[in-house]
């Protein structure tokens, strides 16, 4: 089978060395693997400045969609009500959400290329006094936008609301000190910017929030309290745990310090950025985010003015030479989409930025 890097939000390339982790078994219950498991809850709260003291991490079984799903079917009472902000496909995902679950919601939309404006959910939980928790997006891949956490943050602590972060493809690719904004769940992945592989997502809790959580949730599988209750004891997962994905992101742990952490990681996804947004402006390719909500995770970008290929053209053009790309996710543009993270490098933007201008000579010439 021909091999290709991926460049997209997740899964992404990972290390050969964090892909041979995975040829070793281990057992759920031995007391090496459990050691395992609680090493990297600690070392999560390290990454996100935060302590023992006051923050806890729960590892949950299944996608990063379950992980929210496990925040919020837990954490939020039938008497509740959540206020969801939305400038994307995966704030609208919590909506989903909350609805299949039956939670009192609202759902506040921005366009995709627009932050949800701290001024607004202000004057929103001003006027409605029955929210009691607020979540958002930090980075929305629907569009590659890093959205104003700090801001929003602060306004939802001022109003005394629980706040919930989805920091899925931003946690461990961009500093989040979240010491400083204190969110009272933030939920991310495995196989996002700590370069793992799919199996698991992880929730870093305000240990008293989540101890107020006990008996309020709706799945067996998903109850966050009762799956930090068992994991806090010796390290062993309720249900069975993806033990080779465990052993993979153990590993990505290792590599992420080695590289230097996350300040040393976001340098080089920056950089990618930034060789990528630049060769495509050459190219006369515009981005569909600004310059200053841009993220360096993914960038979408609009499609050459006057083209006449499509997305399946391109993709396969650049999937035959090495790079997997994404299609777009915003409905109301013509767009496509280029990840930067995982085991990716400047050299290899620039190589996909060559095939990509060898691709618009190509379809120049046909047409």
């Amino acid at each position: 089978m021909k091999q290709y890097k991926l460049l997209t939000p997740g899964p992404l390339t990972t290390t050969e060395s964090v892909k041979k982790e995975m040829m070793v078994d281990h057992c759920t219950w031995d007391d090496d693997y459990k050691n395992i498991t609680q090493k990297i809850r600690r070392e999560l709260l390290e990454i996100g400045h935060v302590s023992e003291d006051e923050y806890t991490t729960v590892l949950m079984q299944g996608s990063g969609s379950a992980g929210v799903e496990a925040v919020f079917t837990t954490s939020i009472k039938d008497k509740d009500k959540v206020l969801i902000l939305a400038n994307g496909a995966y704030g609208e995902r919590m909506a989903e959400i909350a609805r299949y679950a039956g939670l009192n919601y609202i759902l506040k939309q921005w366009n995709y290329d627009q932050v949800p404006d701290a001024k607004e959910v202000e004057e929103i939980l001003d006027a409605d006094k029955d929210i009691t928790h607020v979540s958002m997006v930090h980075c929305e891949t629907t569009s590659g936008i890093l959205n104003d956490i700090e801001a929003v943050g602060k306004v939802v602590h001022d109003a005394g609301k629980i706040f919930i972060l989805d920091a899925m493809s931003s946690f461990g690719g961009v500093d989040i000190p979240l010491d400083q904004l204190r969110p009272d769940f933030m939920i991310s992945s495995a196989n996002k910017c700590i370069q793992g592989v799919p199996g698991f997502s992880f929730i870093i809790c305000n240990t008293e929030v989540l101890k107020l959580c006990k008996g309020n949730s709706r799945s067996l599988s998903l109850d966050l309290y009762a799956q930090w209750e068992t994991m806090n004891i010796d390290g062993k997962w309720r249900f069975t745990s993806p033990t080779h994905v465990v052993l993979a992101f153990a590993k990505a742990m290792e590599e992420l310090k080695e590289e230097g952490g996350v300040r040393k990681r976001e340098q080089r996804y920056r950089k990618n950025n930034e060789i990528l947004i630049g060769r495509m402006k050459e190219m006369g390719i515009k981005t569909y985010i600004d310059e200053e909500h841009q993220s360096p995770i993914i960038t979408t970008f609009f499609y050459p003015e006057s083209h006449e290929f499509s997305f399946e053209d391109m993709y396969y053009f650049i999937k035959e030479r090495g790079y997997a790309i994404y299609p777009g996710k915003v409905t109301s543009a013509d767009t496509f989409r280029i990840g930067n993270i995982g085991d990716i490098h400047p050299q290899d933007m620039e190589k996909l930025c060559d095939i990509f201008q060898e691709f618009i000579t190509d379809m120049t010439k046909e047409n």
